[in-house]
């Protein structure tokens, strides 16, 4: 089951997640240095400061695979919150 069938491809860089850590927001507190920013204007402050080189990030399969099961377990806990809410049996025996 692909739940991103559909979605424009994203070009991969070979990082691990924890060496991400941290610098995102490295780069925000640089970004907003000369005062404050709204979001687009935070966008431009980082191209201009890196020359415009970006960083692309894609799923690996593993990834694809942790989504679903992510978003399953979200829809799992909305129609378990819901039928709380509504004083109804989980799960709907109809």
């Amino acid at each position: 089951m692909n739940c991103l069938a559909g979605r424009p491809p994203v070009a991969l860089l070979l990082m691990k997640a924890d060496q991400l850590n941290g610098h995102v927001d490295a780069l925000l507190l640089a970004a907003l240095r000369d005062g404050p920013r709204h979001g687009y204007a935070v966008m431009e402050a980082l191209r201009a400061s890196t020359g415009g080189r970006r960083r692309c990030y894609a799923l690996t399969g593993a990834g694809e695979d942790a989504l679903c099961r992510r978003r399953a377990g979200k829809r799992d806990f909305a129609a378990v919150m819901g039928a709380a809410l509504e004083g109804t049996p989980w799960p709907n025996p109809s």
